[in-house]
């Protein structure tokens, strides 16, 4: 069930001389990611073929992921009227698939497949954290506060079913701890790279994942800041089995910070070569 719906998002609230412009790229471009859940949600009715109580929670976790897609969407028609969502979706949909008939987890085990959707919330909740705070605009601020509830209740989903599947499949810690580090670094895939291809660029524009992966991360990066960081290490040490809170999760907060400033300037480097993205009508 839904815990908030489109239309009780005040956006007659809606502010334009206080939208980041740098922003507008990121928000089109996560709506196609969100907008794709009912995708994953098929794909992991598969691999859970024989639990029809996951089955029921992907469903209920699709209608989430769907809207915050569709909220996304409307918000950037509203900070760029020339952006067709629906247009940039179907391109991205059709040239980003996901195995919707898979018989088999691509993580090796089911309690790697909920390890691995308790990362990919992790990244989100901290995501839409990150960017709500930084963000002046408030209806955004308000979407990103919603999004980012929803994607942490969906982290205790998933973790939830994932302490039921560890007691059936008894993962090591060290299998579980390969998958959570292994998703993680997939942040840098075409998921992400191409959404923001499809989201942005003009159809005479060819797909480039360097440079898609860099426009994209190289402005997303810059919204952390290091309680973002640790507080998405804590929930990473949970999923993996590990004391959330404690001096490990202090260093492993650390080093990630300190990974994710190097990475940060890396792209920013980059997207500085790159020419300008059109600019929103």
């Amino acid at each position: 069930m839904k815990h908030w719906t489109i239309e009780q998002v005040a956006w007659d609230r809606f502010d334009p001389a206080k939208v980041d412009p740098a922003v507008i790229p990121l928000v089109k471009a996560a709506a196609m990611v969100e907008r794709n859940g009912d995708d994953y949600a098929l794909y992991l009715k598969s691999v859970f073929k024989d639990d029809p109580d996951f089955q029921l929670a992907a469903d209920n976790w699709a209608v989430e992921e769907i809207q915050h897609g569709d909220a996304l969407g409307k918000w950037s028609t509203l900070a760029d009227p020339s952006f067709d969502y629906m247009a940039a979706f179907a391109k991205y949909r059709a040239g980003y698939t996901v195995d919707t008939k898979a018989d088999a987890s691509i993580r090796g085990s089911l309690t790697g497949e909920l390890i691995a959707r308790c990362m990919v919330e992790t990244g989100t909740s901290s995501y839409y954290t990150a960017l709500g705070e930084a963000s002046d605009e408030p209806v955004l601020k308000e979407i990103c506060r919603l999004i980012a509830a929803d994607e942490y209740r969906h982290f205790k989903l998933f973790y939830d079913h994932m302490k039921r599947y560890l007691r059936r499949e008894n993962l090591s810690f060290p299998r579980r701890l390969r998958v959570a580090l292994g998703r993680v670094g997939e942040t840098e895939d075409d998921e992400l790279a191409f959404a923001f291809h499809c989201a942005n660029d003009g159809p005479d524009v060819s797909y480039d994942h360097a440079r898609c992966s860099a426009g994209y991360m190289g402005r997303a990066m810059t919204y952390y800041r290091f309680r973002h960081i640790e507080r998405g290490m804590g929930m990473i040490f949970k999923a993996v089995g590990l004391e959330p809170r404690g001096r490990l999760s202090a260093l492993a907060a650390r080093a990630s910070w300190k990974l994710l400033e190097w990475k940060r300037d890396r792209f920013l480097r980059a997207l500085a070569a790159q020419p300008p993205l059109p600019r929103a009508a």
